[in-house]
């Protein structure tokens, strides 16, 4: 299978894995305004299954070094087992929460609230877990990302003059999406032996085993909180599943690929967890937040007609955000 051999490959792997997380939810817009958000949920979840079992039936199975797919299924503890799935349930309840939390409060709320939040706490929770870097470093620069977020999110508030109160029940769920943001890479990082990915210890999983896993936990979870989400969601009527089977090919295949963009990043954010540790490719990926805002800025052309000012804290909020990520960088070296 494929190993990353040194840190400089895993940081750059860690860098497209902020891509990946920080684009994905583009592929919500492209799937069309009438498209529900908890429809296209279920192809994106699905191409979040699919893209995992291709990497492990062939890079994850090809190859001199390692074990393939399925000799390191076979060999995998159910203590391992359960904890890369239990990690696929507490995401997709965390991803569910902070969507529902965007549509109650809004990006500039649950965004800075929930994914500050999960930034913060799993640093900690992946570097207490598994130490790795200098830890002065390392939170010197999740500090400066976390002060890019606050800075995106005035910036996002000015430029949409959201000046209403906002709803205490989005800052609650943000909250509860931001903790359990911060534990799901933890105990997929604990089914893995993070020091060999060689010669993993016996009962202990490659991340390209461990991603299967893990998937299949958000899919079968799935059936549960997007089925409750869907006849109950937090805004707008209920929907149905003759809805989703309503669409178009075409849409459901926008929806697997935003799947695909995302279980990428994810893939190789665990592969490069080896080198790299689990707190530094964890800390880069939830950088995301500040690539989705870049596709905004740019693309998206959000700020376009943005009052005064609000330039000078989205300038402000990259040149954080960039310094932020040469530390969290450096502390690995």
């Amino acid at each position: 299978m494929f190993i990353v051999q040194d840190y400089g490959t895993a940081v750059w792997l860690c860098v497209i894995t902020m891509l990946c997380w920080g684009s994905w939810a583009n592929t919500q817009k492209l799937a069309g305004k009438t498209w529900r958000f908890e429809l296209f949920y279920w192809d994106y979840v699905i191409g979040i299954l699919l893209f995992s079992l291709l990497s492990a039936f062939t890079i994850g199975s090809n190859g001199n070094e390692g074990r393939s797919f399925l000799e390191d299924l076979s060999q995998a503890a159910g203590v391992n087992i359960a904890s890369a799935l239990l990690g696929g349930v507490i995401f997709n309840a965390a991803n569910i929460l902070l969507t529902a939390a965007i549509a109650i409060a809004g990006m500039s709320v649950a965004f800075p609230v929930g994914i500050g939040l999960a930034l913060v706490l799993g640093v900690v929770i992946n570097y207490l877990g598994a130490a790795k870097g200098n830890p002065v470093w390392l939170f010197a620069g999740v500090a400066l990302v976390t002060v890019a977020i606050v800075l995106n999110a005035v910036a996002y508030r000015k430029a949409s003059g959201e000046n209403r109160k906002v709803s205490s029940t989005g800052i609650i769920l943000s909250i509860v999406a931001g903790v359990l943001m911060s534990f799901f890479y933890r105990f997929i990082a604990a089914s893995m032996d993070l020091q060999d990915f060689v010669h993993p210890a016996a009962g202990k999983m490659t991340p390209y085993t461990a991603v299967v896993i893990f998937s299949a936990g958000i899919f079968i979870s799935n059936f549960l909180f997007n089925t409750i989400l869907m006849k109950r969601p937090f805004t707008g009527a209920p929907t149905g599943y003759a809805d989703y089977f309503a669409g178009k090919f075409s849409t459901h295949m926008v929806g697997v690929l935003g799947g695909v963009i995302w279980g990428l990043g994810n893939s190789l954010s665990l592969i490069a967890a080896g080198k790299a540790g689990a707190a530094v490719s964890y800390g880069l990926g939830q950088g995301a937040t500040l690539v989705a805002a870049l596709w905004g800025v740019f693309i998206w052309k959000e700020f376009k007609a943005a009052p005064k000012g609000t330039g000078g804290l989205i300038a402000g909020m990259f040149l954080l955000f960039a310094a932020g990520l040469g530390l969290i960088i450096y502390s690995g070296g």
